[in-house]
């Protein structure tokens, strides 16, 4: 028979069980509680909170180092516009929820790492009414940052075409945390071989990685955008169609996967890793089989605009 525990034995068991990962989990705030900790074994979510089994949630990926963060006006505008997508409501203005993220941050004690943050209908039961959810939750998470070495970028990485479909219209315009088809997707790719998938869409065209950008240098030395209908357009990929416009022309048009085969260049963009290129898609070699230069010279526009313009943690907004 399984045993029927106590609160005493609910803790002293959660406290002892090992935890995966947790060493890359440095601090959390939890909305509930109003307070910040640096114990990974307390990180939990209530299993009836709708962001859990009813992926009724939305969520942004934040970077600092230095004790500085990028982007993050950028990004707290795109959560606010995806939980207004959904009809949700942050239960805290997005000046508090600068300051909560950058307290979370230092509180993490690193001078690098990614901050998450989710915003959820709230725990109140398992049906699907959100009626039920009588306040919205949030969590805010900063974990240890994943570094590459340098060969990532200057050997570059191979794609493929993988077999689960693009989410299709105004979905594909919200970052909800049902990334059940995004987790297909790298997981498709890895079966195949490959280290990122590219998606399509129900028309043919190019829509995006399971969390990346792909644009491509076309033939004509264009810096090709896909049109982003079945996609959703990231914060690198805003950045770095701005920085392109500096030393090439850029366009947004339809880009057939036919058209990957012959560009000059592949590129991926995303907030963990900048901009790297892709030299095997579908097992046809791109661009004579290297990163191009595009790439190369995006990574460091990007490496250096995180540095001239992301905000100390302290003393920001």
């Amino acid at each position: 028979m399984v045993e029927i525990g106590n609160e005493q034995l609910f803790w002293e068991r959660l406290l002892a069980l090992p935890r995966p990962g947790e060493e890359n989990f440095l601090a959390f705030y939890d909305h509930r509680l109003q307070a910040i900790f640096t114990n990974p074994r307390l990180l939990l979510i209530p299993l009836d909170d709708h962001l859990v089994h009813r992926g009724d949630g939305v969520f942004e990926a934040l970077r600092f180092e230095d004790k500085a963060i990028y982007q993050l006006e950028e990004h707290l505008r795109r959560l606010e516009r995806s939980a207004g997508a959904i009809g949700l409501a942050l239960p805290v203005s997005l000046s508090e929820l600068d300051s909560l993220i950058r307290q979370v941050c230092l509180a993490s004690a690193a001078s690098q790492g990614n901050a998450m943050v989710f915003v959820g209908r709230g725990p109140g039961g398992f049906t699907l009414d959100t009626r039920e959810c009588p306040q919205p939750s949030l969590y805010i998470v900063v974990k240890r940052f994943a570094h590459k070495p340098e060969s990532f970028w200057s050997s570059g990485v191979s794609a493929v075409r993988t077999r689960i479909p693009a989410k299709q219209g105004w979905m594909s315009q919200i970052k909800s945390v049902n990334y059940l088809p995004n987790v297909l997707m790298k997981k498709d790719a890895v079966e195949q071989g490959a280290d990122y998938p590219l998606c399509f869409d129900a028309d043919g065209f190019l829509a995006e990685g399971s969390t990346e950008n792909a644009v491509l240098v076309d033939g004509e030395g264009v810096f090709v955008v896909p049109e982003l209908k079945n996609a959703l357009m990231g914060t690198t990929l805003k950045r770095a169609m701005s920085l392109a416009e500096g030393f090439m022309p850029v366009a947004t048009r339809p880009v057939p996967e036919s058209e990957l085969y012959d560009c000059r260049e592949i590129i991926l963009l995303g907030t963990s890793i900048d901009a790297v290129g892709v030299v095997r898609y579908n097992d046809r070699v791109i661009g004579g089989g290297v990163p191009g230069p595009v790439s190369l010279r995006l990574r460091e526009l990007l490496v250096a605009d995180r540095k001239a313009h992301a905000q100390p943690l302290i003393g920001g907004a």
